[in-house]
């Protein structure tokens, strides 16, 4: 079965600070014709800060679209086209002040495929040092380091919902296990 649908024209609606909009007009499979709206992203680096204690750094900040606290793995978007090894690398100092002997991508997501072009690059920082977080004017964030048994019930209790953050989680819970092997001690 053909699933494709083929772009017929397309409008650019909005441009901000980190995101574009698209309106597009797209045949269907069956020749329809339907309306996309698309949200275009440069792309962002998560990292799993893993501690040889087996613990997660995590940081706390307030997320406007919510309006709620939310406990998440440091993260951010790529700058111009930048490597997303090194703004993994970045970004794990400027929001922790951590600094790894390693950092091994483990996975990209598409973070929301339904209407964005998002896409997320996971990390895992291990070797991990601590210094002085340097975190943008604008970001007021906290660090604080937690079991990776305790961020699993913390999700499973609806406390952690943010989706990076969840899968990230789990792949630490899968270094620990010995399934990705990556020496984190």
């Amino acid at each position: 079965m053909n699933y494709e649908e083929k772009t017929v024209s397309g409008q650019h609606i909005y441009k901000g600070n980190i995101i574009s909009v698209e309106k597009l007009t797209v045949t269907l499979p069956d020749g329809r014709l339907a309306t996309r709206d698309i949200v275009r992203h440069p792309g962002a680096s998560a990292i799993i800060p893993l501690n040889s204690n087996e613990e997660l750094y995590m940081v706390r900040q307030y997320r406007k679209p919510l309006d709620v606290v939310s406990l998440e793995i440091p993260a951010g978007k790529l700058d111009n086209c930048e490597d997303p090894a090194i703004c993994a690398e970045r970004e794990l100092k400027e929001e922790t002040g951590l600094s790894a002997s390693q950092i091994i991508h483990i996975a990209s997501v598409h973070s929301t495929p339904g209407f964005s072009d998002e896409i997320l690059h996971l990390y895992a920082a291990v070797g991990l040092e601590e210094g002085d977080a340097c975190a943008d004017e604008d970001e007021f964030i906290s660090t604080e380091k937690y079991k990776v048994d305790e961020l699993i019930r913390m999700v499973l209790e609806g406390k952690i919902t943010d989706a990076k953050s969840i899968i990230g989680i789990l792949l630490a819970d899968k270094i620990i296990s010995g399934t990705i092997n990556i020496d984190y001690k």
